[in-house]
């Protein structure tokens, strides 16, 4: 990501430079509405392009959110470096959630298969609580997956984080009601209309940093259930199965455990443009195994609070 000077919109095609202007607007209206806001940040491309999208919002002035990241300690270490080195370069107050506290109080017990992606919905409901923020700011598109296609932009969470889908409140225009009762928040997508296709043609004509594992790059990994993973503090390979080096790149950015390279050659932006462009899987369908729990694994863990 660029930290110093914020070009001109000159570079936008018209469609992209409506979706930033809806963003902007959205993003303004939550700090207009909320007293205290989080922006979910996990260094994954989603988030950097909110956060982007955020100094855009309110510069010259800092951007009036804490970025909050849910650590499952399962993180790639690259992803790490890049979030911790955009939060020194820009000033961003940065606030982690560890899983592994939860853990090593007794609050929650690690999975037989070594995933801690559906760990975090716990220590996230409970440090929004803490630190009362009111709203809480989310990198989620509706292409992403069929549950988060059904949430609106501003997503009534009640006290315990949980999310109904019956709840769900009319958003006619760019009218946004941030309205809640004492101890429910409200989820803020931004980006909720934007797709992968427009995220990657935003960050090139950006000239957004991003971590490197998203760009094609020589990898150890192991192939389990049709994804190439790589082995960490997780885990690594069974008996039966076998790493090997290969020419890969990640699409999405999560737990380890749970989360697979695709073979690639894509080193720049335009090369995933055009890879994604002839891709008949999202990127969460062909690289996430959390959501292959069940038809609705998403769903029932927005149910439960997960963003």
């Amino acid at each position: 990501m660029r930290f110093a000077h914020m070009s001109t919109s000159t570079s936008l095609s018209p469609h992209l430079k409506d979706l930033e202007n809806e963003s902007i607007h959205i993003l303004r209206e939550v700090a207009g509405q909320f007293d205290k806001v989080g922006l979910l940040f996990s260094g994954g491309k989603d988030s950097v392009v909110v956060y982007e999208l955020a100094r855009r919002a309110f510069a010259p002035a800092p951007v009036p959110f804490e970025l909050l990241h849910v650590d499952t300690g399962h993180n790639f270490p690259e992803v790490l470096a890049f979030r911790d080195n955009l939060v020194e370069k820009t000033g961003a107050r940065l606030r982690v959630a560890k899983v592994q506290d939860w853990i090593d109080r007794g609050e929650l017990q690690e999975r037989p298969d070594g995933t801690r992606n559906p760990l975090q919905t716990v220590p996230l409901v409970e440090t929004i609580e803490e630190q009362g923020y009111d709203a809480v700011l989310g990198g989620a598109r509706r292409d992403e997956e069929r549950a988060r296609a059904k949430e609106r932009i501003f997503s009534v969470r009640d006290s315990f984080g949980g999310w109904d889908p019956r709840r769900q409140r009319p958003e006619l225009w760019n009218l946004y009601n941030g309205g809640h009762l004492p101890g429910e928040n409200i989820r803020v997508f931004p980006i909720s209309n934007w797709t992968e296709a427009d995220i990657w043609e935003y960050i090139g004509a950006r000239g957004i940093e991003l971590p490197p594992i998203y760009f094609a790059h020589d990898r150890e990994v192991f192939e389990r259930d049709g994804m190439w993973l790589t082995a960490g503090e997780w885990g690594g390979p069974r008996k039966d199965e076998t790493t090997e080096t290969k020419r890969v790149r990640y699409r999405t950015v999560g737990d380890m455990s749970c989360t697979g390279a695709v073979l690639s050659d894509a080193v720049t932006v335009e090369d995933i443009i055009t890879e994604i462009s002839t891709s008949t899987l999202t990127e969460r369908g062909a690289t996430r195994a959390d959501d292959r729990l069940s038809e609705s694994a998403m769903e029932d863990r927005k149910k439960e609070g997960y963003f």
